[in-house]
């Protein structure tokens, strides 16, 4: 009976009217950011609680605000954020009780002690206002040109049924994190509008049409690097003469005196050269060019 229920896996809801996944591309992408911002965070509360701490990701998807809202405690502490020219709030959410025992620790305190979900008091109110800020440096760290928009806190919320962040109906990216402080774990949240992502995804993963294609094949291609060597012709030689090969040695070769060198690309002669100088380096003077087809 332990096995079976170890094997049941969670059922999430998905309504195909509206569908709400998000692009495998695009999943990608923030997914590597998000995990960016865990490692961060984790390194900030190890700072500051002088005890180690990690975040990792454990989820990320794209729900209406009302499913995210229904999806966390009626009671936790809910940090609303002003996005630059967004109407929409981003929310920063993590339980009262935890946040009350980082600060317990910021302050001196040396062990966790049961603490009840309240309200922060003004002096726990002005530090959690603190760390969120440097939170929310990490993140837009973290997610780079995905928000160029400048967020700062504006409130925190008590009830997640009454805080207003955005429109029941609108779309959020939501990543849910496991934070451990020493031996405590927390469950945390983080929620974004989705237009507000959703247009830096486009451009840091632009679609490009199938027409295209050859000519983005062609501008590739003729980006790479490639080997040239200017060389004498080269001489066939037994393995006999090479091995009998010694200092003071000569070995002729069939290139005449008052002919050019090759210029090859992997054994391919493509032109010839003259010997000259370019400064103080040695330089190829191209005389002729070939072109081989095929």
């Amino acid at each position: 009976m332990g096995e079976q229920e170890g094997r049941r896996r969670t059922v999430d809801v998905y309504d195909f009217r509206r569908p709400t996944t998000l692009p495998r591309q695009h999943s990608r992408v923030l997914e590597v950011a998000f995990e960016t911002f865990a490692r961060q965070w984790g390194t900030q509360l190890t700072a500051k609680v002088r005890l180690k701490s990690t975040a990792t990701l454990e989820q990320l998807s794209m729900q209406s605000y009302d499913e995210y809202s229904a999806s966390l405690p009626s009671v936790t502490s809910m940090i609303l954020c002003r996005i630059e020219d967004c109407e929409s709030r981003l929310v920063v959410q993590f339980p009262a009780t935890a946040a009350l025992s980082w600060l317990s620790r910021m302050l001196g305190g040396s062990a966790d002690t049961a603490v009840p979900e309240r309200k922060f008091t003004q002096i726990e109110h002005s530090l959690i206002s603190r760390m969120v800020e440097e939170v929310l440096e990490d993140l837009k760290y973290s997610l780079g040109n995905l928000l160029t928009q400048s967020v700062t806190m504006d409130g925190i919320q008590y009830n997640s049924q009454f805080a207003q962040a955005a429109a029941p109906s609108e779309l959020m990216v939501v990543a849910a994190f496991s934070v451990n402080v020493g031996e405590t774990q927390c469950a945390a949240t983080l929620a974004i509008p989705a237009d507000v992502l959703l247009s830096g995804l486009g451009e840091v993963n632009p679609t490009v049409h199938s027409v295209d294609n050859e000519a983005l094949v062609r501008t590739q291609l003729a980006q790479v690097p490639v080997e040239v060597a200017v060389q004498l012709t080269p001489a066939q030689v037994t393995p006999a003469q090479i091995l009998a090969l010694g200092v003071g040695d000569v070995l002729p070769l069939p290139h005449l005196e008052n002919r050019p060198f090759d210029v090859t690309i992997n054994g391919t002669r493509l032109a010839t050269a003259a010997a000259a100088r370019n400064g103080s380096r040695a330089a190829a003077v191209i005389v002729t060019t070939e072109e081989h087809q095929r």
